[in-house]
């Protein structure tokens, strides 16, 4: 029980970064004291506000869903309570899980802990999942739920010095995720170690009837040395939008596995440079569907303006939906028209399967693909939006292909950069290869940190 008291004080002393939209600590208390009268150790865990939480409000961070409480858990929030996870808030996000800055959800933005919160101008915590990354950073917890479509969990959790794990499309459930891109949505999981994501995952992972999608992830035994690996460096990851402190750190990063016994290719992915076109045309398919069911008539914001039904639906999406999430609505249904279809949405589809094809193809030259997690440190709010926040998509071509093709992977903690921010770099295996994914990234990890220069 004192582990949620510690976790709780943590959470109220680090209120000032917007980590929580929602804090459950009488929740979590009496998910202790049930884990307590099971014979299990009770531990605290922090949920995205995109999964279901039946005993507390779901709001994707949006004013559509404001006052919105679910009937149900989402399964893998049943699974962490049935073992003894006691959910101590609903994390802040981007707006239904669109962005990469966490700074621009309706509940206000989520700063970095390497900020002063005081300060006019902050350092984003990136995202979408930017309060769960956060609250691991803080060591509100040691572990915490978020979700990953496109890079939101690697991507905070390079900006913030915490692993970020995205495993196999399906190892986790995505009954009661809210859904963004039904494709490429996958449960992810943000800790202080590799070691800590393969637990979570243990505690989460298996077979659900209420997704289709579900799969079982086989037994394999632990890795306990990187000799014999085959390491490949795709070609492509070295771009224009690369800063020298994450090439520096990738480059370090490859030395040390090579130094521990693994052999280095160079790998070739020509379509990757494409991910990123290919994926905003799905993402914004799957966003105008998905989004659909927000009519303001079941749940969610009505407005007040209501002369007709047609006028009831148009100002109270328009109130409270923000700007990136109307534009890209306003994209897929223009992308679903019939006459722009076959020019945009089909052609997608196929760069999508010659991405898939390349990746998996690279794994019978290789074991794992190491690469940068994001272009950089992490960028401040002011630089953001002084680009209209253009700049997120230099960071997402580093992590959406392995979304794409949904293949395990995760960021590592490779050191800090010149300005004194941690860098990542990303680990990325074959599909069901998540085991030893999260072992090589935990020695890895140790041997980089025993190295103080980088």
């Amino acid at each position: 029980m004192h582990r949620i008291e510690r976790a709780i004080e943590k959470a109220v002393r680090h209120r000032s970064h917007g980590i929580f939209i929602s804090e459950t600590f009488e929740l979590a208390r009496q998910q202790a004291r049930n884990a307590i009268e099971k014979g299990l150790t009770p531990f605290p865990v922090a949920v995205k506000d995109c999964f279901l939480t039946k005993d507390s409000s779901t709001t994707c961070a949006s004013q559509m869903l404001e006052n919105y409480m679910p009937p149900v858990n989402a399964t893998i929030v049943d699974r962490i309570v049935a073992r003894g996870g006691c959910v101590i808030g609903k994390t802040n996000l981007d707006e239904f899980c669109m962005g990469t800055s966490s700074a621009l959800g309706h509940f206000g933005p989520v700063k970095s802990a390497l900020t002063e919160t005081s300060s006019e101008d902050w350092l984003i915590p990136g995202g979408s999942s930017g309060g769960s990354a956060v609250a691991v950073q803080t060591g509100i917890v040691d572990y915490s739920l978020g979700s990953d479509t496109g890079g939101s969990t690697r991507n905070p959790a390079a900006f913030n010095g915490v692993f970020g794990f995205k495993p196999t499309y399906g190892v986790l459930s995505r009954q009661g995720l809210i859904p963004l891109v039904n494709s490429l949505d996958a449960p992810s999981i943000l800790a202080n170690s590799a070691e800590k994501c393969w637990e979570f995952l243990e505690l989460t992972k298996g077979i659900d009837n209420a997704d289709s999608t579900s799969l079982e992830l086989p037994e394999v035994p632990r890795r306990e040395t990187i000799k014999g690996l085959r390491i490949g460096l795709p070609m492509e990851y070295h771009n224009e939008c690369l800063s020298r402190d994450a090439w520096r750190h990738w480059n370090h990063a490859a030395n040390v596995l090579k130094n521990e016994g693994a052999s280095i290719r160079l790998i070739n992915l020509p379509t990757t440079k494409f991910s990123l076109a290919c994926y905003s045309v799905i993402a914004a398919v799957d966003i105008a569907s998905n989004m659909a069911r927000y009519d303001s008539v079941a749940y969610g914001h009505r407005s007040h303006r209501e002369n007709s039904t047609y006028e009831m639906y148009a100002s109270s999406r328009s109130d409270s939906l923000n700007d990136v999430v109307r534009r890209r609505i306003f994209a897929g249904n223009y992308f679903l028209m019939k006459q722009y279809r076959k020019l945009y949405l089909d052609k997608a589809l196929k760069v999508r399967r010659i991405i898939n094809n390349e990746l998996r193809n690279s794994f019978k030259k290789v074991d794992i693909l190491i690469t940068p997690t994001a272009s950089g440190t992490a960028p401040k709010y002011s630089e953001l939006r002084g680009t209209l926040f253009s700049k997120e998509d230099d960071d997402d071509y580093f992590t959406q292909a392995a979304n794409l093709a949904g293949i395990p992977s995760i960021s590592v903690p490779a050191g800090k950069g010149e300005d004194g921010l941690p860098v990542g770099v990303q680990l990325i295996a074959n599909s069901l290869n998540d085991r030893t994914l999260c072992d090589v990234a935990q020695i890895l990890h140790r041997i980089i940190s025993s190295n103080n220069k980088f």
